[in-house]
């Protein structure tokens, strides 16, 4: 059977993109019904679009022929995916929150099948607090969203918020259709057709995964951090992602391209962290990667702090940040596996036995960052279990993640039997 996709186009500059993805999911041999907002009609045409599908392109919610047949239920149900493409602010703001005001926002409401979301829009507006609420609200709806990507915008502004390339976006529906790689439909795209096959062994599995560090804010320009570059966190990401899981990555600030298939919410702080993290349970397993922050000043500044003259540093005055791990232990939805990771300098294994019986996991993963681990690429880890210790040699950060990842799918499976 011939895939279908429902593909809704929201207003931005990057609407130009979707005609290139229209030809790319055509010439992989899937069917393409097109929806245009009153504001992407400013950008892309229903004449162009009509043509690339070969079907014909919706725009008005009452269009009498087919709402006679509530055509916008029928509309959103007959797609196997419903894909919007470019997902602005706008648009994501009344998706999180229940909004059918046209067309397509009413398809959204309405439809039945899975969706997937590739924002882009002003690299301010991704990062403004209400956007990233809403995006936490989405993925807890089940939305798959992709993260943007960086680079230099139409308004003459640099970072986060640039439509994915159509290429990723194309890997992206296929991999939410389960469809065979075809490497006729891609050539001369090695980041797709060269991607490792995916395997099943968490098929059916949802894990949570934490990773960075988090920025506690002194004041609007310094804040509180520590070295975590994310790497082994987003490594275990890609692991469990191709291992058949539906992963949901909660990264701390962090500049890591998104593993293809994870689902990825950014934060700054602790407290965002485990606002995200709370938000995205149920989970088959959790693993706490993230440097959490220990501390936050009790009161961030307005404004900058400046020396006053008399020598004397600015007064801080600190107040413990929320333990995630701890939370997660004794949480009404407590994952079936928690793990935890330690970092320490000394005593690394006798530190991480005190904290797993102290935060209630199911084990921690003990590394000593006392060399170049924070932000290397090798790791030497010790798995910490109630049953005893596992020490593993030197590997890169890649093979811990392989190796944790099938761990953790063993321990998943046998606890299912």
């Amino acid at each position: 059977m011939t895939p279908r996709i429902l593909l809704i186009i929201s207003g931005g500059i990057a609407a130009y993109k979707s005609l290139e993805l229209v030809r790319l999911l055509r010439k992989r041999g899937i069917a393409v019904r097109a929806v245009l907002t009153g504001s992407a009609q400013q950008f892309v045409t229903p004449l162009s679009l009509g043509v690339l599908t070969e079907n014909p392109v919706f725009t008005d919610l009452f269009d009498l022929k087919d709402e006679q047949e509530i055509g916008h239920i029928q509309l959103s149900r007959q797609a196997d995916l419903v894909v919007v493409a470019p997902a602005t602010a706008n648009i994501i703001a009344k998706m999180a929150n229940g909004i059918a005001d046209d067309l397509a926002t009413t398809l959204l409401l309405a439809t039945d099948k899975p969706v997937l979301a590739v924002p882009a829009m002003n690299v301010r507006m991704w990062h403004h607090r209400a956007t990233q609420r809403n995006l936490v609200r989405l993925h807890a709806d089940g939305v798959h969203i992709m993260t943007p990507d960086d680079g230099a915008m139409a308004c003459g502004e640099f970072g986060t918020g640039r439509l994915p390339e159509p290429e990723a976006i194309l890997a992206e529906i296929e991999r939410l259709l389960a469809l065979p790689k075809n490497s006729d439909s891609l050539a001369g795209q090695p980041d797709f057709a060269d991607a490792p096959e995916t395997n099943t062994a968490l098929h059916g599995k949802h894990i949570l995964i934490t990773a960075g560090p988090t920025h506690e804010p002194i004041d609007p320009v310094r804040y509180i951090a520590n070295r975590s570059s994310g790497k082994q966190g987003f490594a275990i990401a890609a692991a469990a992602a191709q291992a058949g899981a539906r992963v949901t990555l909660v990264a701390g600030p962090v500049q890591l391209p998104t593993p293809p298939g994870v689902d990825r919410i950014d934060v700054q702080t602790a407290r965002e962290m485990l606002s995200a993290v709370e938000t995205a349970l149920p989970a088959d397993a959790a693993i706490m990667v993230a440097a959490v922050a220990d501390w936050r000043t009790a009161d961030a500044a307005d404004q900058k702090l400046k020396k006053d003259g008399s020598g004397q540093p600015a007064p801080l005055a600190l107040v413990e940040n929320p333990d995630i791990l701890a939370t997660l232990g004794r949480h009404a939805h407590r994952p079936a596996l928690l793990i935890g990771f330690a970092a320490e300098t000394q005593q690394i294994a006798e530190h991480a036995q005190a904290k797993l019986a102290r935060k209630g996991a199911d084990w921690i993963v003990a590394n000593d960052v006392s060399g170049d681990v924070m932000g290397g690429e090798n790791n030497a880890v010790q798995i910490v279990t109630p049953s005893g210790i596992e020490t593993w040699p030197v590997l890169p950060k890649g093979q811990v993640a392989d190796k944790l990842i099938a761990k953790v799918a063993h321990a998943l499976s046998a606890r299912s039997d």
